[in-house]
């Protein structure tokens, strides 16, 4: 998102070029080598693509990440382009345009690789939207929104609030978009992730859920994890402060449905999705990084994006996060490579 911020089994060739250390931490009560908390560590960052071109195309504005079915990277830009990039090297490969219907630009935000097709599912926070596309950037779907979802006067969504997080759930059947901000009429930090279900080769509406942020923070994306449960950022920006950026895992499993809630208030009977806090990543440590404007820890940056990788020693999931920069000078396109206990 513009000025604020798939779960896919790696290859042999992922695991091997995100070089996480194979000395790796014990998985008792040890502390974890690089520990952001007890259960985040974080194993090193590249700022290899800040301020690079790739065929003419500048190579940053990361809002999406997903592992493609070759064990590449794919990387999607809020302003319309989709990358390939070399999963050891983070090296672009090639690039797509993406466009809407009438081939007008999008602010792309999340990213899923459907697996069994091999086709790509976008989403848009303009409208807001998720498409189907092709790999050469066709649209070959558009999915049904829930008309409160849209952005206002059209629904009760804010501008720049809406699909930021996209995933895929265990089994390929269920997706979920995470919006970022709350609703006109609910809750100030309740959020709703809508869902759908694939019936008959296509997605239809199905069950949405609350989930609550921490005052300020919004969700810039979410991933789901083998179990039904999902990792979800949460992140903020504070003027002369810089980022806050938190990893927290979430249980939407027993969370109320919400399609006939009109308006979330924290009311008696609706569940909200369960979430437990894994890491601030304030608290890592940073590696020798440096910032370009005032932040909490060098390290952190205006992070948009978020994969899960694969799965290293002793268990631990291999997350991938990067940095939307919004081609801005005093920000930078940063990846960073995380190992992660449940």
């Amino acid at each position: 998102m513009r000025m604020r911020t798939v779960l896919a089994t790696a290859t042999a060739a992922l695991a091997a070029a995100t070089c996480l250390s194979a000395a790796g931490p014990s998985y008792g009560h040890a502390p974890q080598r690089n520990a952001c908390s007890p259960h985040v560590s974080i194993d090193r960052f590249s700022d290899a693509l800040d301020k690079t071109t790739y065929e003419g195309t500048f190579v940053g504005n990361f809002s999406g990440l997903a592992v493609a079915r070759d064990g590449s990277l794919a990387a999607v830009s809020d302003r319309s382009s989709l990358f390939s990039l070399d999963a050891r090297t983070l090296a672009p490969r090639g690039v797509v345009p993406l466009a809407d219907e009438s081939g007008a630009a999008l602010d792309s935000e999340g990213l899923v690789v459907d697996r069994p097709t091999g086709t790509l599912l976008i989403s848009s926070e303009g409208e807001p939207a998720v498409r189907r596309y092709s790999a050469d950037g066709r649209i070959l779907e558009r999915l049904a929104v829930p008309d409160a979802l849209r952005v206002a006067p059209a629904g009760r969504a804010v501008s720049n609030g809406t699909f930021e997080g996209l995933t895929m759930l265990p089994g390929g059947r269920t997706l979920l978009a995470a919006m970022e901000y709350a609703l006109s009429g609910d809750a100030a930090g309740i959020v709703r992730f809508q869902t759908w279900d694939r019936r008959h080769g296509a997605f239809a509406l199905s069950a949405q859920y609350a989930y609550r942020t921490d005052t300020g923070l919004g969700v810039p994306e979410v991933q789901a994890l083998p179990d039904g449960r999902l990792l979800v950022l949460e992140r903020g920006f504070t003027s002369g402060v810089g980022n806050t950026v938190r990893l927290y895992l979430a249980d939407p499993r027993r969370a109320t449905d919400t399609r006939s809630v009109e308006n979330l208030t924290g009311q008696h009977g609706v569940r909200l999705v369960k979430k437990t806090l894994l890491a601030d990543l304030a608290d890592c440590p940073d590696l020798g990084a440096t910032a370009k404007q005032p932040q909490p820890n060098p390290l952190l940056d205006n992070i948009e994006a978020m994969a899960v990788t694969g799965r290293g020693k002793g268990g631990a999931l291999k997350v991938l996060l990067a940095s939307d920069d919004n081609q801005n000078s005093v920000q930078t396109t940063r990846f960073y490579y995380l190992r992660v206990r449940l």
